[in-house]
């Protein structure tokens, strides 16, 4: 059995912690690694390290940072089946579904090689007599990262090769349901030539994660999971003075107007509902259409799709979705299929007793439909983070747009329409930080930024693109003089430029 180890300086470290937590493979509930519960101390050891490294890391001319960046993209690529192996393995998700999510990893590895241009800053010439002043971008220093189960290759990309990019050192702390992704990763990001304690992984848990939060060396951390973490998360790392971007949960809506191609519509939202087991964070848990007739046509639509939905493990080429991550989250969504019903839900297709032949102790669950949904029942408010599609209809428009803007969550919403009126009101209107016009996950490209609104995130940046540069550094404004020798005497007024 694999057991791992920490990543600290440049060199694998095993853990003195004598906790340790089991890693399962999905398809199967075996047990197939081990992945130890650092302590404190060993997060101090990880950032002893990366302030170390920090200081001439961020002196290096930004160029000459970027060139092992090259070299990562590069292994990333080489490796991408092997990578995409080893997601499925811990995750559970199909292989094409695991080597999407590294391609967009990637695409954030890509943006971080242009980085010198977005740190050169701004220059002005005599905004005074003989005064000159300008901007620049300059390092934090040691940042850290606290990264979800549900991408365990690109939600860490979003992260350290922006904040490392920038003249940064990094910590990682991986999920520990499937941490041996971030481990075959940072074998890369070494084999690159990336400096001794430029990227560091401790694997834990909470006592990690609260270490992290407390260390006084640590001046940014960056986070993505449930929202009840990413508040406390964003207190905790504020109170003790970081910088915080703490990314929460979703309940995302997709609006499916009357003119809209229900078969599109319906396609649409198989992937966006179905792909990975539903367990994204930009997953469409809601269709919304508006009109009865709609409705009827939308779940006519959608139901035999669910019903054939291809259930299996990744080994089998045909799967078209996979397992969800634990016994106890398989376990979770089933009782919350089960409150639907006992709420009124019209169960249309249910999802539960799923078993394969061969993997009778995997976690699968097929596709679940529920209809007639409505905004009080606990299936419409709770992420289920499950392949469970709920259906609200609504009589306009406006009810729809009220819907959406009255949930407590604004991750990720989306409109399938034809009506460019309809579709720009929309865009206008919607109080969701990411929003797709017939594009039902709406995953900003890297050179954008990830963010949502309300309580999907807490802190004042998104996530990677343009925002990750400014969290990733600090501005410092410098004004210059250089007097030809004229002396003007003290002043004792505020300074003017007149």
């Amino acid at each position: 059995m694999n057991i791992l180890q920490n990543a600290i300086d440049g060199r694998k470290v095993a853990s003195s912690s004598r906790r340790r937590a089991a890693v399962y493979n999905p398809a199967t509930g075996e047990q197939i690694a081990e992945v130890p519960l650092s302590t404190a101390a060993e997060v101090d050891a990880a950032v002893a390290a990366a302030k170390k490294a920090a200081a001439s890391w961020g002196a290096m001319p930004p160029l000459k940072r970027i060139q092992p960046m090259f070299r990562f993209r590069e292994l990333l690529q080489r490796h991408a089946d092997e990578i995409a192996r080893k997601i499925s393995e811990e995750h559970g998700k199909t292989h094409a579904d695991a080597k999407g999510e590294l391609s967009r990893g990637i695409d954030v590895v890509d943006f971080a090689c242009g980085i010198p241009h977005l740190l050169k800053g701004e220059f002005s010439r005599n905004v005074g007599p003989e005064i000159d002043s300008w901007s620049d971008r300059q390092p934090l220093g040691v940042v850290a990262g606290i990264t979800p189960f549900n991408f365990p290759a690109m939600v860490p990309m979003w992260m350290y090769p922006v904040a490392i990019a920038c003249g940064n050192a990094f910590v990682l702390k991986p999920s520990e349901r499937d941490p041996s992704t971030s481990m075959l990763v940072w074998d890369l990001f070494q084999e690159a030539g990336f400096p001794a304690g430029v990227l560091n992984v401790v694997h834990g848990d909470r006592e990690a994660v609260d270490a992290i939060l407390d260390h006084p060396d640590i001046k940014a951390v960056s986070f993505v999971g449930s929202t009840p973490v990413a508040e406390h998360v964003y207190t905790r790392g504020s109170a003790s003075g970081k910088r915080v971007q703490a990314l929460g949960g979703a309940k995302n809506h997709m609006i499916v107007m009357p003119d809209a191609d229900i078969d599109q519509a319906a396609d649409a939202l198989m992937g966006a509902g179905f792909g990975s087991a539903g367990e994204r964070c930009m997953a469409i848990s809601v269709a919304v259409p508006v009109g009865e007739k709609t409705g009827d046509m939308l779940v006519e639509a959608l139901a035999p799709r669910i019903r054939t939905l291809k259930v299996g493990p990744a080994t089998d080429p045909q799967s078209e979705m996979g397992p969800v991550i634990t016994a106890e989250a398989k376990q979770r969504i089933e009782g919350l299929i089960g409150r639907g019903v006992s709420e009124g839900a019209e169960l249309v297709v249910d999802g539960r007793g799923l078993k394969l032949q061969g993997y009778e102790n995997g976690y699968f669950l097929g596709g679940t439909l529920f209809d007639r949904v409505r905004k009080d029942m606990t299936i419409y408010k709770t992420e289920i983070f499950g392949p469970v599609l709920c259906v609200v209809r609504a009589e306009r428009f406006d009810d729809a747009a009220d819907l959406i803007n009255g949930h407590e969550y604004g991750n990720g919403t989306a409109i399938f329409t034809r009506d460019g009126d309809a579709a720009r009101a929309f865009a206008d209107q919607i109080e969701v930080g990411m929003v797709g016009i017939n594009v039902p996950i709406p995953v900003p490209v890297a050179y954008h930024s990830f963010g949502g609104w309300k309580r999907s995130l807490f802190g004042d940046h998104s996530i990677y693109g343009p925002e990750g540069v400014r969290f990733y550094t600090r501005l410092k404004t410098v004004t210059a003089r250089w007097p030809n020798g004229i002396r003007a005497g003290a002043q004792f007024h505020f300074p003017s430029l007149k």
